[in-house]
């Protein structure tokens, strides 16, 4: 099967938020451009928009993972958004699902962070 390259579209709507919006698979060939965007990301609050995200393999949820882990560390807040049915059976599959802030849709994650 051919790999799908994956394009990362940063977008920063609010102050101390940035915005990741993925297109295309999250792959073990391709997450390393993310993977760099995130430690290099000093945000408070970074928002990766999943929604335009067809698959992920082990690889992909690694990386998840390890951004998670990495902003928690350092006091800062990772939402994933826009999750599909097909992510978030992956998630649990993998049992990593409870790591995660979950949201539907960006805007809902941003009005969600607002509150907290």
């Amino acid at each position: 099967m051919q790999e799908k390259p994956l394009e990362i579209e940063k977008i920063e709507k609010v102050p101390g938020t940035t915005v990741l919006r993925l297109h295309g698979p999250l792959l073990l060939g391709n997450f390393f451009p993310l993977q760099t965007m995130v430690r290099s990301d000093a945000s408070t609050l970074l928002i990766v928009d999943v929604s335009e995200m067809p698959y992920i393999d082990s690889a992909g949820i690694g990386c998840l993972v390890g951004a998670h882990v990495s902003r928690e560390n350092s006091g800062r807040k990772l939402i994933i958004a826009g999750a599909n049915e097909r992510l978030l059976t992956s998630l649990k599959v993998t049992k990593v699902d409870q790591l995660f802030t979950l949201a539907p849709s960006v805007e809902q994650a941003l009005a969600n962070a607002g509150a907290q």
